[in-house]
């Protein structure tokens, strides 16, 4: 999936000054976009037009630094130049009628300036979309001469990213030193996966995460609705499995506005067959029991298709509430797999397994069908599984559906495999290091709250389990599609809302550069904390 990415040269932070003529690679500045409503190319000696009235640039001309952003930009071009302000002169300049208008109108309000149709002149910022620019899908390029931005991208997507380089350069330093951005980030999945199920958090929070997300050029929000605690989504076809408080429909078609009009793609999680306590509790006949009859915590019996009807209701009503491209099944931690011989522990599902295939079927083959069921639905619905790497059984009877992907969590789950015999076999994986990147409420389990420092330093995509990185021959954006900071709430009254937020900002942070760029970064962690602070 990954675009061949030109050769680069790394520089220091020192090196953020140079000479006009030097193209410099940084691992550690910003991100920025840039277009000329023509070619769209940053090419040099484009023709300004300049209205009377406006005044040319009075600046004195300098080679100025990299933009201010984070994450930070690849690649940098100074060219000698006055800078660019905003100034009361400026506009956002696109087609009102076109496919970036959302994008200009959004970066004009940001800036407290004037959506134009244009023409550019002196002092604007102009947005443009040019499929001829020779970056990745999400790519851009920033031209800042002449007293005018310009940024171009392939997709509008691109074109965003270089509006959110620009605006955060303007907070930190009020404004770009003239010179070229070509941007592009390293991984197509880059996110925030968020439990709302154990813990309510209003709309009107997840809408401001969301906005930090855009800013950060990340561009998936995946949300856990469901557990054993609570149901967090208004349902119609089964209301009963609700919890209080929950958000509306309403709600929940507010926020993936929010997160369209970011590029960011909203994911759902229903996780099963484990974590299910709240639809259990409405549905007391569907829960698992094993030998001697006692109830399983969470899990549903894969054998009854009272409980399949159940989920596949709702799967199929939220799919067109989730109108992303992904779909995620959960499928970790089914406690019937946890028993040292599940097949003693639950002999019905043992039974039900070698019945439906084979004499040499275990428990496994059940929970496996299970979950090749539910990817069967959603992929009628349009959607890409997903599912948790522990939900995804090595040998057995029946084999896992591959066209899903693996979200790598952990390898301290019973049956465990290394990130490496998926990678191998084939499989497509989305990096949730638990290690790393799992912000647990609480901190139960031994878990520790993760600091931006160690992601910053130590962490990369390649970086799927513990501390060591995946052979690099695996670890390219065409094996290991990206990443996600996670948030769990299993201590619900650990925090307040608004000390997750805060307690979340300089991992999600680090997380976002580490994504865009994987190289060691050119600024220190103290120097990109301050950088993040500035750019908010």
């Amino acid at each position: 999936m990954g675009p061949k990415r030109p050769k680069k040269r790394t520089v220091s932070a020192a090196v953020l000054v140079a000479s006009t003529a030097g193209l410099l690679t940084l691992g550690g500045c910003s991100t920025e976009d840039a277009g000329d409503g023509g070619s769209g190319a940053s090419g040099s000696g484009v023709a300004n037009s300049h209205a009377p009235g406006v005044p040319k640039p009075t600046e004195p001309a300098r080679t100025g630094p990299a933009p201010a952003a984070v994450p930070s930009v690849r690649e940098w071009r100074p060219v000698h130049g006055p800078e660019w302000k905003p100034s009361k002169f400026t506009r956002v300049v696109a087609d009102p009628g076109g496919p970036l208008a959302d994008e200009a109108r959004l970066l004009a309000r940001e800036l407290k300036v004037p959506f134009s149709k244009g023409p550019a002149r002196t002092a604007d910022v102009q947005l443009s979309l040019d499929t001829g620019l020779k970056t990745a899908r999400e790519g851009y390029v920033m031209d800042s001469r002449q007293g005018r931005v310009r940024i171009a991208g392939g997709t509008d997507a691109g074109v965003f990213y270089g509006t959110r380089t620009l605006l955060q350069s303007v907070r930190a330093r009020g404004g770009v030193a003239d010179g070229v951005v070509h941007d592009e980030p390293d991984r197509p999945q880059r996110g925030l996966s968020l439990d709302i199920a154990r813990k309510h958090f209003s709309a009107e929070w997840i809408e401001d995460r969301i906005r930090e997300m855009g800013d950060l050029k990340l561009n998936q929000l995946q949300l856990h609705l469901s557990d054993d605690q609570a149901f967090r989504v208004e349902s119609s076809t089964h209301p009963e499995v609700v919890s209080r408080p929950h958000l509306t429909k309403a709600q929940v078609r507010h926020i993936v506005k929010v997160a369209e009009s970011r590029h960011i793609d909203v994911i759902p999680e229903i996780d099963s067959p484990g974590h299910l306590g709240a639809v259990i509790k409405a549905h007391p006949e569907i829960q698992l029991r094993n030998a001697a009859g006692r109830p399983t915590e969470g899990a549903v019996d894969v054998s009854d298709p009272r409980a399949a009807r159940i989920i596949d209701d709702l799967l199929r009503e939220y799919a067109d509430l989730f109108p992303g491209k992904y779909w995620h099944l959960g499928g970790d931690e089914y406690l019937a797999l946890a028993q040292r011989d599940p097949e003693a522990s639950y002999p019905a599902l043992a039974a039900k397994a070698r019945e439906e295939h084979g004499r040499g079927a275990r428990v496994q083959d059940l929970a496996t069908a299970w979950l090749n069921d539910r990817a069967n639905v959603v992929r009628q619905k349009g959607k890409t599984p997903q599912a948790w790497n522990d939900g995804i059984h090595a040998g057995g009877e029946v084999p896992a559906d591959q066209d899903r992907e693996v979200a790598y969590w952990t390898g301290k789950e019973p049956g465990e495999r290394s990130p490496e015999s998926y990678l191998k076999d084939g499989w497509k994986l989305i990096n949730v290091n638990d290690e790393f990147l799992y912000y647990v409420l609480g901190q139960p389990n031994n878990f520790t709250y993760p600091t931006g420092r160690r992601i910053y330093d130590d962490w990369t995509p390649a970086v799927l389990r513990g501390t060591k990185p995946v052979r690099e021959s695996l670890s390219g954006p065409e094996h290991i599609l990206g990443g996600r900071f996670a948030v769990w709430c299993d201590r619900a009254g650990a925090q307040t809302p608004e000390q997750v937020a805060a307690g979340i900002r300089p991992p999600l942070r680090a997380t976002a550069q580490k994504l865009w760029d994987p190289a060691k970064p050119a600024l220190s962690w103290e120097d990109f904390k301050r950088l993040g602070e500035r750019v908010s």
